[in-house]
């Protein structure tokens, strides 16, 4: 059976529907605060996982910026064991704030193996928070979480969650190699470019992204709040009716792709 680490810290709210959701998908997830790790040697290593999750919340009130505490505590005492995870094969899959965590870790997107900051999520470009469904397309097939032309329906709740490149090049750089994985589309299939459609005013209208590997991956939608189909707002206005066997919402899908890679 699949093995998932849900790493939390104070301030993590979304930990158990992600845990719940991996659960769902076939997998054995188990919860543990940043500190618990910490005092336990035997689990720094992550040698029993094949998944590390960080989800989504407000880690340490998003003092400093959003996600930035729980990113220095990972540095500073994980990122050795966190690198030999991804080199074993392991997946470290964030979450709104873990997206927000794992870019300020320098794991994602880590460029040319350089880990260092190389991309943000700043505040939104209506300075305020939003929480609001989205539209979003699968734009690359480097991603163990979906398959290239893929859609999904999924809420985003977050008030800094606008993905900048540092500089032109690096933006260049992930989109011509298959970095960016999620991108926020209107209902013609075009790249959203303005509000509501892309509700942060991200670059690109870049939603996620991955690593060179396909198995290190964030993004500000949340799948976790959207593995039943009556989750949809638009559920009972759906123009078609839902087949039979139809049991998951959009956002299961990424859980499954991920458990049924190890398969």
């Amino acid at each position: 059976m699949v093995q998932v680490l849900v790493l939390r810290a104070a301030g993590t709210n979304c930990d158990k529907e992600t845990a719940f959701a991996f659960e769902r998908a076939g997998a054995k997830p188990v919860l543990y605060h940043i500190n618990e790790i910490l005092a336990q040697p035997q689990l720094v290593s992550f040698k029993k996982y094949q998944v590390l999750v960080i989800p989504g919340g407000f880690s340490y009130g998003d003092d400093i910026s959003a996600g930035k505490v729980l990113a220095l505590q990972i540095r500073t005492y994980l990122i050795e064991p966190l690198l030999r995870f991804v080199d074993d094969g392991g997946v470290v899959f964030g979450i709104c704030n873990g997206f927000q965590v794992l870019v300020k870790t320098g794991l994602l997107p880590r460029l040319n193996g350089k880990l260092a900051q190389q991309v943000t999520l700043m505040w939104n470009d209506t300075g305020r928070y939003e929480d609001r469904w989205v539209n979003l397309r699968c734009e690359t097939d480097r991603c163990v979480a979906a398959k290239k032309g893929d859609t999904f329906f999924l809420p985003v709740a977050h008030a800094e969650g606008k993905f900048v490149a540092k500089d032109s090049a690096t933006l260049k750089h992930l989109e011509k190699n298959g970095y960016v994985l999620f991108r926020y589309i209107r209902a013609d299939g075009s790249p959203a470019t303005s509000f509501p459609e892309n509700p942060n005013g991200s670059q690109n209208a870049i939603a996620a992204i991955c690593d060179e590997t396909g198995r290190v991956f964030g993004l500000m939608p949340h799948p976790e709040r959207h593995i039943f189909p009556y989750q949809n707002p638009s559920f009972h206005r759906l123009e078609r009716k839902l087949e039979q066997n139809e049991t998951d919402g959009d956002g299961m899908r990424i859980f499954r792709r991920i458990v049924n890679h190890f398969r």
